[in-house]
């Protein structure tokens, strides 16, 4: 079985996907661009900026389901520009200090909204 995650503290889906699905002891949680889910707008500054807004918002999903960053598992970062990386990572590793989940980063043309950075993560509950 599985359920629909949401919570008005993170950015609401903006197409046919859910905030999060729960399943088999699992959280998997969509990909997060940094949208301020108070305005609906992406936020303004740099990658740095916008890596916080996304994991922000992927703390508020887990949060709605009374769990931490700590349940993390696996993260899969997408960047516009790998020469981020290096900041993403920074900025990534104050979220993760001790015992990061396993993660992928790759390239990829477009995010949606032109954001330059979103992430997904798998949690368990």
């Amino acid at each position: 079985m599985k359920s629909v995650v949401t919570t008005d503290k993170a950015p609401a889906a903006i197409g046919p996907y859910s905030q999060a699905i729960q399943t088999g002891g699992l959280l998997f949680i969509s990909g997060q661009i940094p949208v301020d889910p108070a305005t609906g707008e992406v936020v303004t500054g740099d990658v740095a900026a916008q890596t916080r807004q996304a994991i922000k918002n992927i703390i508020a999903i887990l949060q709605s389901q009374g769990i931490g960053l700590e349940n993390v598992v696996k993260a899969t970062v997408f960047l516009t520009d790998m020469n981020d990386f290096p900041i993403v990572n920074q900025v990534y590793g104050e979220y993760f200090p001790q015992a990061a989940p396993a993660r992928s980063c790759v390239q990829v043309a477009r995010l949606p909204k032109d954001v330059s950075v979103e992430i997904e993560t798998i949690a368990c509950l």
